[in-house]
């Protein structure tokens, strides 16, 4: 048996709890069970416990969709990785890495090179995943490319600036607190402005335009952006938490575009073009998550309610599950 977080309805977070009778999962002959030492938290993960997504677990489940620990054991198919393993995991499936085990599919699970630590790892998946493919499966960037990351100092928009900094594009991003502006900065960014300030905008069009835009918050943000693009200029919207009016002739006379990203549709061959190019990042040394907070597993409630409720993202809430 082992502990794990439980959710048995749909829900607040008083819904989360922790349970001491959780079976340790049993692996197919291509999974991976992985003692999970830190849990990554993601909004997704608050719009399935609450029951609020288009497809929902079966009850109860254990949240979670990103981990980091070490390899306990492996299918009898498995090759990629082994008992002893340093590794992080992205999609975990029913039993998620809220739990001091998980089994995860050989594909979901990639190495983890000792140059970051484990709570880094576990910062590592939806974020990094997101932002690269919404940049170049999406928006098609380049090199070259100038980009408007707004609200850049969370987990998605702090990987999506390292990305398209080491790709040799021109990165502007924004955040609503001086701490967020301090981070994205930090992170590459080769310009920041505060979107709390009602000027902001008036800065932004000052600028060159974007050729590509990612949005956190679509419904806040959406109708000023299509104001930011250039001539075929691509938005892509990563996040949005209600709906939002536009005027589509502001797509019209530039022929720009909208576009939404969800991870959970990439095929199978865009998954492994990501997870290579993630990998491949880490042992370049641009692949830097930045850890926000650090809870309990007893507090990963908490965690879900400041996900959604932060007055200004300062990178990725994680949990740690053992040490």
């Amino acid at each position: 048996m082992m502990r794990a977080v439980l959710v048995r309805q749909f829900g607040g977070i008083d819904q989360m709890k922790v349970a001491t009778d959780v079976t340790i999962p049993t692996l197919g002959d291509k999974q991976v069970l992985i003692k999970v030492l830190y849990s990554g938290v993601n909004p997704v993960d608050t719009y399935l416990r609450s029951g609020q997504y288009s497809k929902l677990p079966n009850l109860p489940y254990v949240p979670g969709k990103d981990a980091a620990g070490i390899v306990h054991s492996t299918g009898s198919l498995v090759s990629k990785v082994k008992p002893g393993d340093r590794v992080f995991a992205c999609q975990t499936g029913q039993m998620g890495s809220l739990a001091e085990y998980v089994a995860v599919n050989e594909e979901n699970a990639f190495p983890l090179d000792d140059k970051l630590s484990f709570e880094q790892g576990a910062a590592i998946g939806i974020p990094y995943f997101t932002a690269y493919r919404a940049l170049f499966q999406k928006a098609k960037a380049k090199s070259g490319d100038r980009v408007l990351i707004h609200g850049a100092s969370g987990a998605v928009g702090l990987a999506a600036v390292q990305i398209a900094k080491a790709n040799g594009m021109h990165v502007t991003g924004t955040a609503g607190t001086q701490e967020g502006l301090d981070l994205v900065r930090t992170a590459g960014a080769d310009a920041v402005y505060n979107h709390k300030e009602k000027a902001y905008l008036k800065k932004l069009q000052n600028e060159e335009l974007f050729d590509v835009i990612l949005e956190m918050l679509a419904n806040v943000n959406l109708g000023n952006d299509l104001k930011l693009m250039k001539r075929h200029g691509r938005t892509i919207v990563v996040g949005s938490r209600g709906t939002v009016t536009v005027d589509p002739r502001e797509l019209m006379g530039n022929e720009s575009s909208v576009t939404g990203v969800a991870l959970l549709t990439a095929s199978p061959d865009e998954w492994s073009e990501i997870a290579a190019a993630i990998v491949d990042g880490i042992m370049a040394g641009w692949v830097k998550p930045i850890v926000d907070k650090v809870y309990s597993m007893e507090e990963a409630g908490q965690a879900h309610h400041d996900i959604i409720h932060s007055k200004g993202a300062k990178g990725k809430l994680i949990v740690k599950i053992q040490d």
